[in-house]
C-alpha cells in the first residue's frame, strides 16, 4: 500500500516537474489555444462562459485553425488535443445549428465539412492523442476517432458515445465508417443504434482507447483540475513517445471472433447481409419501422463494409442529409431543446434554498422520493406510522442502490453511505428543521388534511408542504393548510428512480417563492420540471384519462385487450393500452374515471364506468394484485402475458352486441387523437404555460409516442386543419367526444402554427 502510495506521489512530482519545463505559447482564438512543451504541440479548446464545448461552425474554425498552426510548426513532432473543461471533452455537435438548416443539400454540407476535418487529423504526419475527460459525444468521439492515438480519464464524467440516434440522425463525420473499422461491426453497430455510452473501462475494453489514467485526489488545486492536468501530462508525454519511436504506434487489427467476423463483413456478401441484416431484424423488432434512423445507421454501415474508403464516407453523408430533413429528426430534436429548457429553473433561486427534505409514507412512491432525494440534499427523512411500514421502504431505496452496486454504476461504500444517510421516522419530533415536506400517502383527501395539520404543527413556518398526488385537486388539499402559500403539487411517476418527470402543480395562493423552490428540488433530484396549473388531473392524468377512456371504448366495441396492446405500440407507445391502465391501477382508473364523469361528463368517460368497478370488485387491480386485465404471474412477459380470463369475462359482459372491432387503424388514431385534443384543451384552458411544456410532459411522463414530438409538434407536422377534419369525421362517427379543441380551430383558420 506505501508502494503505491509512493509510485503516485512520485508520478505527481514528475508530472509538475514536466509542466515546468519550456512551453511555447502558439495560436490564440475565442475556442481555443496551441503551445509547444517538449517537443509536443497542445492544442487545447475551452469555449468561454459554457460549460461544455460543441462543435458548431466558430468552434470547428477554430480548432482547425490551431490544428493546422501546430502541424505546420517546426517545433511541435506531435500533437495533443485536450479540453480545458475537467468535465467535458467534446459534447457532440450544435443542434441549433443542425435544426437551422432548411435543404437537405445545407445539412449534407455540414456533414462533409466535418469528415474533411476528421481526415485532416487522420491524415496527419505528426502523431495525433486526444487526452478525454469528461463527456466525449457524438462529433467529440468522432474528433478523437480521427485521431492516432486516444487516453481516457477513469472518473464518472467520462462517457464516450455516439448518440445521434436519438435525435433522430447518425453520426456524420465519420463516426460510422471509423467505429466498425476500429472495435469491429458487432460491437460498434450496438453503440451506434442504442448511443449508449461508455465509461473509461469499458472504452479500454472495447478497444475504443488505448490507455486509461486514473483520475487523482485532492491537492494544491481541487481534484478535477489536478486530474485534467495529469492527464495533459500524460498525453504528452505518449505523444512525445509516439514522436519518437520509442513508443510503437498500436497495431489496429481486430482479433478473435471480433475480428473474423468484421473482416468476412469486408470480403463476402453473405456474412455483410447477414450481420446487418440480423441488425435490422432485431432494429424492426424494437421500433415498428417508426424511427428512420437505426436502419440508416446500418446501411451506412454497410456500404462501408462492402467498399471501405470513400463510398461509405458519401452513403454516411447522403444519409445524414435525408434524416436531417425528415420529420422523426425535426420532432426529436424540438425534444432535445425542450427537455433543456425544463431542466432550468425559470422562477429563479428561491430564497431560502431547501436543506432538509422529509417525506411522508415509505410505500412505492415515498420510497422512490426518498430515494432520488438521498445525496442531493444535506439531511433526508422518512416517516410511515411503523417500523415495519419503514422496513419495507429502507429495503426499496436500498434495492435501488443494490442494483447500481450490481452494474458497477456505484460502489459498496456509497451505496452504505447513502443508506446510513437516510433517517426513518415513526413521529415528527425531528421535523423542527424540515424545509420541505412531501407527502406520498394514500389518495384519501381526509387522510391528508389530517397530515397536512400535523405536519404544519411540527414544523417552521418556511416549510413548505408538497404533495404528491395524481388527481386531487390541490386548491382542495390546501385547505387544510394554515399556510396556502407554502403549498404546492409535486406530481411524481412510478418508478421514481426511472421515470424523469415531475409535474409541479400551482393553486391560486402558491407563492413565486415556494414554486421557486420546488422546482428547485426537482432539479437537484435530476428530473424534468413543467410547472402546471391546478385543475381536474392537472395535465398528465388527464390526457391519461382521455387516452384510456377510448381504449376502454375500443374494448367494448370488440377490441381484445392482446390487440389493444399491439396497435399501441405499433403506433409508438412504449407500452400497450391495456397493460398502461394495469400500470396505473385498476383501482386507480375507476377513481379517476368516477372523479371526470362528475367534473367532465360523459366526454371522458366512452365506457360504463361499472365495467371498471366490476373489475375492481374482482380483485384485478392491475400489476400490483399480479392480476389485471393481464396475469401477472408466472414466467409470461410482454406480448406472451396471457389475458386474465376472470376480466375478459366481465370485459364481454360489456361488449356492444353485434358490434364490428374497429381497425387497427382506427384504434390507433381515435386514442392517439384523444390525448391530442385533450392536451391542446389544457392549453386552450392555460393549465399548460405553453406548447413545450406539454409535448415535454406527455413524452417523459406517459411516453407519448416521441417519434412525433409531442402533441403539439404533432399538430404542426400533421396540420392543424387535418387534425381537425378527422376530429370532425369521428365526431359525426362517434359523438361529442371528438369535438375538437376551439384553439386547435383558430390554429386552423389562421395557419398558426404552435412550436414557433
Amino acid at each position: 500500500m506505501l508502494q503505491g502510495f509512493s509510485a503516485v506521489r512520485n508520478s505527481v512530482r514528475h508530472a509538475r516537474q514536466f509542466r515546468q519545463r519550456i512551453c511555447t505559447r502558439g495560436l490564440t482564438n475565442k475556442h481555443c489555444e496551441t503551445s509547444v512543451r517538449n517537443g509536443v504541440g497542445i492544442l487545447k479548446f475551452d469555449t468561454p462562459d459554457s460549460k461544455v464545448n460543441v462543435l458548431n461552425e466558430e468552434f470547428s474554425k477554430d480548432v482547425r485553425d490551431g490544428f493546422l498552426d501546430l502541424a505546420e510548426n517546426p517545433q511541435a513532432s506531435s500533437i495533443v488535443l485536450v479540453s480545458g473543461k475537467p468535465e467535458c471533452f467534446i459534447a457532440g455537435a450544435d443542434i441549433k445549428m443542425l435544426s437551422a438548416c432548411q435543404t437537405r443539400e445545407e445539412i449534407m454540407n455540414l456533414a462533409s465539412e466535418g469528415q474533411k476535418m476528421m481526415q485532416q487529423l487522420e491524415d496527419s504526419k505528426k502523431p495525433v492523442v486526444a487526452a478525454i475527460a469528461g463527456s466525449c459525444m457524438g462529433g467529440g468521439l468522432e474528433v478523437a476517432l480521427a485521431c492516432h492515438y486516444r487516453i481516457a480519464l477513469e472518473s464518472k464524467k467520462t462517457s464516450l458515445s455516439l448518440p445521434e440516434v436519438m435525435l433522430g440522425l447518425l453520426p456524420g463525420s465519420g463516426g460510422t465508417q471509423r467505429l466498425p473499422a476500429l472495435i469491429g461491426v458487432t460491437k460498434a453497430l450496438p453503440m451506434m443504434l442504442t448511443g449508449a455510452g461508455k465509461n473509461a473501462k469499458q472504452a479500454k475494453k472495447l478497444g475504443l482507447v488505448d490507455q486509461v489514467v486514473k483520475s487523482l485526489g485532492p491537492g494544491l488545486s481541487d481534484p478535477k483540475t489536478l486530474s485534467r492536468d495529469y492527464l495533459e501530462d500524460v498525453a504528452v508525454g505518449v505523444a512525445k513517445q509516439l514522436a519518437e519511436g520509442t513508443l510503437p504506434k498500436p497495431k489496429r487489427q481486430l482479433k478473435g471472433m471480433e475480428g473474423k467476423i468484421h473482416n468476412l463483413s469486408t470480403k463476402t456478401d453473405f456474412v455483410r447481409n447477414y450481420v446487418c441484416g440480423q441488425a435490422e431484424k432485431e432494429v424492426m423488432k424494437k421500433t415498428h419501422g417508426l424511427y428512420p434512423a437505426p436502419i440508416k445507421i446500418i446501411d451506412s454501415v454497410k456500404a462501408g463494409l462492402a467498399t471501405p474508403g470513400k463510398a461509405g464516407y458519401e452513403r454516411e453523408c447522403q444519409n445524414f442529409g435525408d434524416l436531417g430533413v425528415s420529420d422523426e429528426s425535426a420532432a426529436l430534436m424540438n425534444v432535445f431543446f425542450g427537455k433543456q429548457a425544463c431542466e432550468k429553473n425559470n422562477y429563479g433561486a428561491p430564497i431560502r434554498p431547501t436543506q432538509n427534505v422529509a417525506v411522508l409514507g415509505s410505500g412505492l412512491m415515498g420510497a422512490g422520493i426518498a430515494t432520488v432525494s438521498l445525496d442531493k440534499f444535506p439531511k433526508v427523512l422518512l416517516k410511515d406510522v411503523s417500523d415495519t411500514m419503514l422496513s419495507k421502504g429502507e429495503d426499496q431505496v436500498r434495492g435501488v442502490f443494490s442494483k447500481k452496486v450490481k452494474r458497477k454504476k456505484m460502489t459498496q461504500f456509497e451505496c452504505d453511505r447513502l443508506m446510513s444517510s437516510l433517517h426513518s421516522e415513526i413521529d415528527y419530533s425531528n421535523f423542527g428543521d424540515v424545509d420541505m415536506v412531501i407527502e406520498a400517502v394514500f389518495e384519501d383527501i381526509n387522510l391528508k388534511h389530517k397530515i397536512i395539520k400535523e405536519v404544519e404543527a411540527a414544523t417552521p413556518d418556511h416549510c413548505i408542504f408538497a404533495s404528491n398526488t395524481s388527481a386531487l385537486p390541490i386548491t382542495d388539499l390546501a385547505k387544510a393548510s394554515k399556510r396556502p402559500e407554502n403549498f404546492i403539487g409535486m406530481h411524481y411517476f412510478s418508478p421514481v428512480d426511472k421515470m424523469p418527470l415531475l409535474e409541479i402543480i400551482t393553486t391560486e395562493a402558491t407563492s413565486h417563492d415556494t414554486v421557486a423552490a420546488a422546482v428547485d428540488v426537482g432539479l437537484r433530484q435530476k428530473k424534468t420540471v413543467i410547472v402546471v396549473k391546478d385543475g381536474p388531473g392537472f395535465y398528465t392524468t388527464r390526457v391519461i384519462g382521455a387516452l384510456m377512456a377510448e381504449a376502454f371504448a375500443c374494448i367494448t366495441e370488440g377490441t381484445g385487450p392482446a390487440d389493444l396492446d399491439k396497435y399501441f405500440v405499433k403506433f409508438g407507445w412504449p407500452v400497450g393500452g391495456a397493460t398502461l391502465v394495469d400500470e396505473v391501477g385498476i383501482d386507480v382508473a375507476y377513481k379517476v374515471t368516477k372523479y371526470f364523469k362528475e367534473v367532465f361528463g360523459d366526454r371522458l368517460s366512452s365506457a360504463d364506468p361499472r365495467m371498471i368497478e366490476e373489475l375492481v370488485e374482482s380483485g384485478s387491480l392491475g400489476r400490483k394484485s399480479n392480476k389485471g386485465i393481464f396475469l401477472y404471474s408466472g414466467s409470461h412477459k410482454g406480448s406472451t402475458r396471457p389475458v386474465n380470463p376472470e376480466a375478459e369475462k366481465i370485459l364481454n359482459r360489456y361488449r356492444t352486441p353485434g358490434q364490428v372491432a374497429p381497425s387497427c387503424e382506427d384504434v390507433q388514431w381515435r386514442t392517439y387523437m384523444r390525448s391530442v385534443n385533450e392536451a391542446a384543451l389544457c392549453l386552450q384552458e392555460e393549465i399548460i404555460a405553453n406548447p413545450v411544456d406539454g409535448n415535454i410532459g406527455l413524452i417523459f411522463g406517459i411516453g407519448h409516442c416521441p417519434q412525433r414530438g409531442g402533441p403539439f409538434q404533432f399538430l404542426d407536422t400533421y396540420g392543424a386543419q387535418n387534425f381537425v377534419d378527422k376530429m370532425r369525421d369521428y365526431e359525426q362517427k362517434l359523438g361529442f367526444r371528438f369535438e375538437p379543441a376551439q384553439i386547435v380551430v383558430d390554429y386552423a383558420n389562421s395557419g398558426k402554427k404552435f412550436m414557433v
